[in-house]
């Protein structure tokens, strides 16, 4: 099952998604919206390759703690720098 932000998806949640899209969107308000800035300035990718192991290690991790992988690296690297 999907989810997001650790929330399992439901099809009543699809449908509901889809209802609000038919309705329409009003588009400068969808212009205010984006992800929320990180830190001091605009974030940037950073690729990185993990073995399954790890991957499913912090993949378990994020569930219990229902966060995402990518909040979870980004504690674990404010911790080892900071």
């Amino acid at each position: 099952m999907e989810k997001i932000k650790g929330v399992p998806v439901t099809e009543e949640m699809i449908q509901e998604w889809a209802d609000e899209a038919e309705q329409g969107y009003d588009l400068e308000e969808l212009r205010k919206r984006g992800r929320k800035p990180m830190g001091d300035g605009p974030a940037r990718v950073v690729p990185v390759r993990l073995d399954d192991t790890l991957l499913g290690a912090l993949d378990e991790r994020a569930e219990r703690d229902n966060t995402t992988r990518s909040e979870l690296i980004r504690a674990a690297l404010r911790a080892y720098v900071g």
